[in-house]
Parts: structure tokens; C-alpha cells; sequence
């Protein structure tokens, strides 16, 4: 069985949840990248996508420059360990209807990485198209409707 570590992608850059929007912003535009970690110093505690800055920061009226991360993050972040099976990450991502997780020593809980759909499906490892179809599948809003 292939271990997650054997194709995920190393030497992942995270953001500290007290750093504007606008510097998530420019990192992402700097790694050409469309998340990041949010790392506290000692532990993972969210993640931001460009998706979190452009449509909850901008929903909300805040200005890139003076609303943080911390405002805006994912702060129900999944991450999977190192030594997992691409079978098992691939299922926990179903699961839960994500396209990229950060990788986590077992040990240390540091973070060693993360996986992208796009990197399983580069390296043809498990089923990726059936994951593809879960994650895919249209989620129910996570409030309610305004009636027009």
C-alpha cells in the first residue's frame, strides 16, 4: 500500500491566524497556491482559501488590509498522518468533501506536508475519480436561503 508521504507535496508555507488577508492573499499569489495552513507557532488550527478571502471577507465588508485570518479560516481543519495509506486519505476526504489536507507527523504533530487531489491524481494512486465524484457532490448551504 502507497503511504500519503510518498506523494505528497513537502516544504508547505503557512500563515499565522494574526496576518492580514491581504498578506494570505499575496503569499498565495506568491506560491501560486489556492490555500494555506494556518499555523499558530505550535500547532495546525485552520486553514484560508483564496475561496474564504474572496467570498466571507468580502461578504462581510472587511477591507483585505485590516481583517486577519483568524476572521475568515477554517478553523474545522482535517489533516491526516504521514505514515497513512493514500486509500485511507482518499476516503477521508470523501468523507468530508475536501480536496486538500495537511499531512501531520504521528509523532511530532508537525506539519510535513499537504495533498491536493491533483497530486494523487498525478501519481494515479487509488481511487481517485470515485473520491473526485464524492467530493463533488453538491453540498447543502451552511445557512439559510433569503427569499427573493
Amino acid at each position: 500500500m502507497q503511504k500519503i508521504s510518498e506523494v505528497m507535496t513537502r516544504d508547505v508555507m503557512t500563515i499565522s491566524p494574526q496576518e492580514t488577508l491581504e498578506r494570505a492573499a499575496q503569499m498565495m499569489d506568491e506560491l501560486n497556491v489556492g490555500s494555506l495552513p494556518v499555523w499558530d507557532g505550535t500547532k495546525l488550527v485552520g486553514m484560508i482559501t483564496d475561496r474564504d478571502i474572496t467570498v466571507r471577507s468580502t461578504a462581510a465588508g472587511q477591507a483585505p488590509g485590516d481583517a486577519f485570518v483568524r476572521d475568515v479560516m477554517s478553523d474545522q481543519v482535517r489533516s491526516c498522518f504521514d505514515d497513512q495509506t493514500v486509500d485511507e486519505v482518499l476516503q477521508q476526504m470523501s468523507d468530508v468533501q475536501i480536496r486538500r489536507i495537511p499531512v501531520l507527523d504521528r509523532n511530532t504533530q508537525n506539519l510535513v506536508g499537504i495533498v491536493a487531489l491533483g497530486d494523487l491524481a498525478e501519481d494515479d494512486a487509488g481511487d481517485v475519480q470515485g473520491t473526485l465524484r464524492d467530493i463533488s457532490t453538491p453540498a447543502q448551504p451552511d445557512r439559510p436561503q433569503l427569499n427573493s
